[in-house]
């Protein structure tokens, strides 16, 4: 027994498992932290849609001098040639003819002035967010 060298039947089926019971842990904690991701990003998309359209629209309406040419219930144009719409079919908000929101529940545009300004309140609901209003003010 001086020489002995290896592993007995007995150890390895310590081996065995414990690398069984680390394997359990691990695909436990992945499909857990999976899970999450996946609820998470769910809940960001809407607020992701709802900043690239108020990078866009409020990019348009601090150009200096911009007027409104017409605006609807779901349209507005100016007078750069940009127009936004909102089209129900595809749930979605354009700038032209390019997407910039996708799962638009609802939006709409209204022009009114105060102040002497020009303001175009835009009613806007995404995903499963609450309706946001917002007044934008064109500059003169």
């Amino acid at each position: 027994m001086k020489g002995e060298k290896g592993i007995t039947l007995i150890s390895l089926t310590i081996y065995i498992i414990v690398m069984t019971i680390v394997i359990g842990v691990v695909s436990f904690i992945s499909t857990y932290f999976y899970k999450n991701v996946d609820s998470l990003s769910n809940d960001l998309n809407p607020l992701t849609e709802y900043t690239k359209f108020n990078s866009f629209f409020s990019d348009e309406v601090n150009h200096n001098s911009i007027k409104i040419l017409e605006c609807k219930e779901n349209f507005v144009a100016f007078d750069n040639g940009v127009q936004y719409m909102f089209v129900e079919d595809n749930k979605a908000i354009y700038r032209n003819q390019v997407k910039i929101a996708k799962d638009v529940e609802s939006c709409s545009f209204d022009n009114s002035i105060k102040n002497g300004k020009d303001v175009i309140t835009v009613e806007i609901k995404i995903g499963e967010q609450e309706v946001k209003k917002v007044d934008y003010t064109l500059k003169k």
